[in-house]
Parts: C-alpha cells; sequence; structure tokens
C-alpha cells in the first residue's frame, strides 16, 4: 500500500480564520485524515513545524523578519505549498499599512515600540517564495480545502476559479444590489467562491475572494460615484480585505487622489 501524502498546515501573521475552514469541516475532517498524514496542525494538536511535508497550507501574510525566515523552511520543505487566504495571497488586511508610515502606528499604540519586529510592509507569501496553489478569501472555505488536497491525491492540475461573484448571483436568480438598491457591491470586480453569500442575503459584496479576472474597476468606481458615493468611500471599498491585490490597490490609491476620470 502507497504511503500517505504528509499534509502540514502552518499559522503566519493572521486571524486564524481560514485555519477553521479544516476545523469547521467535521466528518469531512476525518475522511480527510484517512486519506492523508496531517504531520504539523498547532491549532487541532499535531506539533512539527521542521517536517518534510507533500503539502503545505500557508495562513497569514509575511509581516516580521521571523516571518520570513520561516517561510523559506516552509517552502525547502514542501513539496505543494499552497497560500490559502488573503492574507496568504494578498497580504491581508496587515497590508492596509503599507499605505502609511508603520514605524509611526507602532509607537503610537505601543509605549516601548522597540521591542516590536515588524518589517515595514505586510505582504503575501508569493512575495517571498514559489506558491504553487492560491486559495482566496477571508476566509477560505472547506470546499476549497478539499479541492486542494484530492487535486495532488489525483495529479490534477489547480484549477484556476476566477469567475466575477456576478455570475454566481445570476446562476442563483438573485437580486442585483447594486441595481435594485444602489448598494456599494463590489461583485462586478470580485472573483466568486463564496457562493455570493452576502449579495445572496441583500447585502453588497465586501470583495472577500480578491479580483476576478479581467476586472474592470474603473467603470465600477465611476458608477458608484453616479451613485453619490464620496472618492474616499469607494477608494475604501478597493483598500479593504485585499487591499494589496495590484488591480485594488491602483484603482484604491487613484480614488484616494480624487481621480475620478481614471479610476
Amino acid at each position: 500500500m502507497d504511503a500517505k501524502l504528509r499534509l502540514a498546515v502552518h499559522k503566519f501573521s493572521s486571524c486564524d480564520g481560514c485555519q477553521l475552514a479544516f476545523l469547521n469541516m467535521g466528518a469531512d475532517l476525518l475522511k480527510l485524515a484517512d486519506l492523508v498524514d496531517i504531520v504539523h496542525f498547532a491549532e487541532a494538536g499535531p506539533m512539527a513545524p521542521d517536517a518534510t511535508v507533500d503539502i503545505a497550507f500557508v495562513e497569514g501574510s509575511i509581516s516580521t523578519p521571523e516571518d520570513e525566515e520561516r517561510i523559506r523552511l516552509v517552502r525547502k520543505n514542501s513539496r505543494h505549498l499552497v497560500a490559502m487566504g488573503a492574507c496568504a495571497t494578498a497580504g491581508g488586511l496587515q497590508a492596509l499599512r503599507n499605505r502609511t508610515a508603520g514605524a509611526d502606528w507602532i509607537a503610537a499604540i505601543y509605549p516601548q515600540p522597540e521591542f516590536i519586529h515588524a518589517l515595514p510592509t505586510s505582504t503575501a507569501v508569493a512575495a517571498h517564495v514559489i506558491v504553487d496553489e492560491e486559495l482566496w478569501g477571508c476566509p477560505v472555505n472547506g470546499r476549497q480545502v478539499l479541492d486542494a488536497v484530492r487535486g495532488r491525491l489525483f495529479g490534477v492540475a489547480p484549477a484556476v476559479k476566477n469567475d466575477k461573484v456576478c455570475l454566481e448571483c445570476k446562476r442563483q436568480q438573485s437580486v442585483c444590489v447594486l441595481v435594485a438598491h444602489g448598494a456599494p457591491c463590489m461583485g462586478p470586480v470580485t472573483r466568486t467562491g463564496c457562493g455570493a453569500l452576502c449579495p445572496h442575503l441583500q447585502r453588497d459584496c465586501y470583495a472577500c475572494y480578491g479580483p476576478a479576472e479581467n476586472p474592470n474597476t474603473r467603470a465600477l468606481g465611476r458608477r458608484l460615484a453616479d451613485l453619490g458615493f464620496s472618492s474616499a468611500a469607494i477608494a475604501r471599498r478597493f483598500l479593504s480585505i485585499n487591499s494589496a491585490a495590484p488591480v485594488f490597490q491602483d484603482a484604491g490609491g487613484l480614488w484616494q487622489k480624487g481621480d475620478h476620470g481614471d479610476a
């Protein structure tokens, strides 16, 4: 009988939400444990951070010197590295400090800032090491995780899923909150993966799953301006959960400057 694939789950600068995608699978997690050998997953119990594995799931951004050193070790010890979640794929909410003087923030919060060792920016895992697969989302869900593991078990190349949330809304026959209610929905520029959860509940999309294929941020920004939203409010829509994703970063930066013509 062939040996099981060895799997590890590593946490970096993050909230642990994507690791919960594993724990929330319930019975499916037990089935997964029958298929692979989970050798490191601190939140679930197993501890072997330096183990050599076939699949390493990485949650969190690279925000400290220690993160930089550790991600290189994880990459060295992994055949297949999966960055999961907004923090690992685009720097996450921590990347909001990339647009400011991070040292000033630290000095304003901590009485002894010299003890806080942080990098000037918070960046995606792919900015430091080669990433084999990215799972976007804040947080990711169990289906994404299982799909990634199945792909490795059967030797299937990762499927890139970057349809827009709007297409998911149409498939569900959900009413468009942007058209019907004038809500500042990011669905037209955001990849699906959540099942269009927020629009299905008549709430606007917050771009949790990052930029979709060919996102027309200029058109969406102008539409939101026509609906009466200020330049600052439009900038905040782009500079949020996935603020360091290049296409959102560029669009948000232009609206911060009040550039209605090119945003």
